[in-house]
C-alpha cells in the first residue's frame, strides 16, 4: 500500500505544470523596495511604486497602462537621496496586470553610481 500511495503522490506532482520563473533569467540580484516612481514618454505620464530594483531594471506597479517595448524616462524617488534617481531611458520588457518590468537602457554614469550605492545599502539590510 505504501508503494501505491507514493506512486499517486509523484503522479500528482508531475502533473503540475511548471511555470518558468522569470528570475532564472536575471543577471543582477533584485532587492524588494517600496519607492515612489514617476515615468513618462512622448505619449504618457504616470506614477507608481517601484517594488523591486536591480542594477539593470526594476518592477513598477501602477494604474497607468504601458505597452511592452515602450521607451520610458523614469525617476525613482529613493529615501535618503536629495533628488530622484534619473533613468534617461528604460524599455518595458513585460506587463502583467498593473505591474510591469523595465530594463534600464540609458543611465548617466553619476546616476548609475548612485544606484549602485543604493543597491549596496539594500543588500546590507537583507
Amino acid at each position: 500500500m505504501k508503494k501505491l500511495g507514493s506512486f499517486f503522490k509523484s503522479e500528482t506532482i508531475d502533473r503540475i505544470p511548471l511555470k518558468p520563473r522569470s528570475q532564472d533569467r536575471r543577471v543582477q540580484p533584485r532587492f524588494s523596495t517600496q519607492f515612489r516612481s514617476t515615468f513618462s514618454s512622448q505619449r504618457l505620464e504616470g506614477q507608481g511604486r517601484t517594488l523591486d530594483v536591480s542594477a539593470g531594471g526594476c518592477k513598477i506597479e501602477s494604474d497607468m497602462k504601458v505597452e511592452q517595448g515602450a521607451k520610458l524616462e523614469c525617476r525613482l524617488h529613493i529615501p535618503g537621496l536629495d533628488w530622484p534617481l534619473r533613468i534617461d531611458e528604460a524599455t518595458v520588457r513585460w506587463v502583467d496586470g498593473n505591474s510591469f518590468g523595465i530594463a534600464f537602457s540609458r543611465i548617466a554614469p553619476e546616476e548609475f553610481a548612485k544606484l549602485k550605492t543604493v543597491l549596496s545599502e539594500l543588500e546590507q539590510d537583507e
